[in-house]
């Protein structure tokens, strides 16, 4: 099918065609339905009466009713409505740690944005406060001075 790998150029092959065979029927016609027993054929009994007479048939076992299937002593419903129940309250119980746990980070936060913000209030207050009494800043007099061109003249 594929040519083969050689030095010189491939020779030309016809193209391989197929055609497919019909499948023909073995008869004509289609075979006759044929009923089938579904349990097989059961034993011919015979039976003397008393009179001389003897009376052929088959023997049939009396029906008998299915027995009936015992029923649990839950149903599947409630069952599977108590396993809902169930996993229902485990996620509330989830949820209600989850909500728990947010709302104490929240407080959490709270505070700490507060106490941040007393630090750094009571710092600046302190610096505005005790500049005056400890007379640590700088004191500048200025006299009388020329600026021309960007050059001070005193």
């Amino acid at each position: 099918m594929y040519p083969e790998h050689t030095p010189n150029a491939p020779a030309v092959r016809a193209p391989e065609v197929h055609h497919p065979t019909p499948i023909t029927p073995a008869a004509p016609y289609a075979a006759p339905l044929v009923p089938v027993q579904p349990h097989g054929v059961p034993a011919v009994a015979s039976v003397v009466l008393p009179d001389g007479r003897v009376v052929t048939g088959y023997a049939m076992n009396p029906l008998q009713p299915e027995p009936a299937a015992a029923k649990p002593v839950v149903s599947r419903a409630a069952v599977n409505v108590a396993l809902g129940g169930v996993g229902f309250l485990a996620v509330c119980g989830g949820l209600l740690l989850l909500t728990t746990f947010i709302t104490a980070l929240t407080a959490l936060i709270t505070q700490l944005i507060t106490l941040a913000a007393v630090i750094f209030g009571g710092w600046i207050a302190l610096q505005i406060f005790s500049s005056n009494r400890h007379g640590t800043g700088t004191t500048v007099n200025i006299r009388k001075a020329v600026i021309k061109r960007n050059k001070f003249y005193s």
